[in-house]
């Protein structure tokens, strides 16, 4: 069972608050809780922290707490449960690989060195100048465009060694980096293209009415009672 603890206090900030935007919408999603309930908008309000920090603080916690009226321990228990939260500092793009079967049989291997070569040797940790961090996660859901790795809320897809090399480069240097598949495929189509329902009749309306249903046949005549 892997343990996950908060950051060490020499890493964590001073204070926490919401900024303006994020303080109003966190005042419309508590409002949306009957009175009593807030405490259901622990989930809601600690994503929207890492969304503004980049990581869940300790201070983060106590501020959420006094918020909702909730003790200190029952967010801590929230944050600390789930994974999607970041325990620790990130850096202005956090990489998240995956690595379960489908990817690492695509190749997730060369993605992760690639990562380690120019963000850091070990995962969970800020590359020098602050800009990346990266970080093994389980499946991500783009099993059929593995390997691939998330940022932020974008999925990149169909990756090998050297294309992961060249998107932390960009990153690096501010250069904007497309999502999803990398090879130039449309989606989870196979490679090169569709094989299948590429007719171009069967979506132009052209053949509306053409079809008609074949009726069904009559059913079969039933025997009166004594007959050979």
């Amino acid at each position: 069972m892997s343990l996950r603890r908060l950051a060490p206090p020499d890493v964590q900030p001073a204070s926490f608050a919401f900024n303006s935007d994020n303080a109003k919408w966190a005042e419309a999603t508590i409002a949306k809780y009957p009175a009593g309930r807030q405490a259901s908008a622990v989930i809601p309000l600690l994503w929207r922290g890492q969304e503004q920090e980049g990581w869940v603080t300790h201070p983060m916690i106590e501020s959420i707490a006094r918020m909702l009226g909730m003790p200190f321990i029952r967010v801590l228990e929230v944050a600390t449960f789930y994974t999607m939260f970041n325990l620790e500092p990130v850096g202005d793009h956090l990489v998240q690989v995956c690595t379960t079967t489908p990817c690492w049989l695509r190749g997730s291997d060369a993605v992760v060195e690639a990562c380690k070569k120019h963000i850091h040797p070990h995962q969970k940790t800020v590359s020098a100048d602050g800009k990346l961090s990266w970080m093994e996660v389980e499946c991500l859901g783009a099993c059929a465009n593995a390997p691939m790795l998330q940022i932020g809320s974008d999925y990149y897809e169909d990756l090998t060694g050297p294309a992961t090399e060249q998107m932390i480069a960009d990153l690096r240097a501010g250069k904007p980096v497309k999502p999803g598949p990398i090879n130039g495929r449309r989606s989870s189509e196979p490679e090169g293209g569709a094989l299948t329902l590429t007719e171009k009749s069967l979506y132009d309306g052209s053949i509306v009415g053409k079809h008609k249903p074949v009726p069904p046949p009559p059913p079969p005549e039933s025997k009166k009672p004594g007959a050979a």
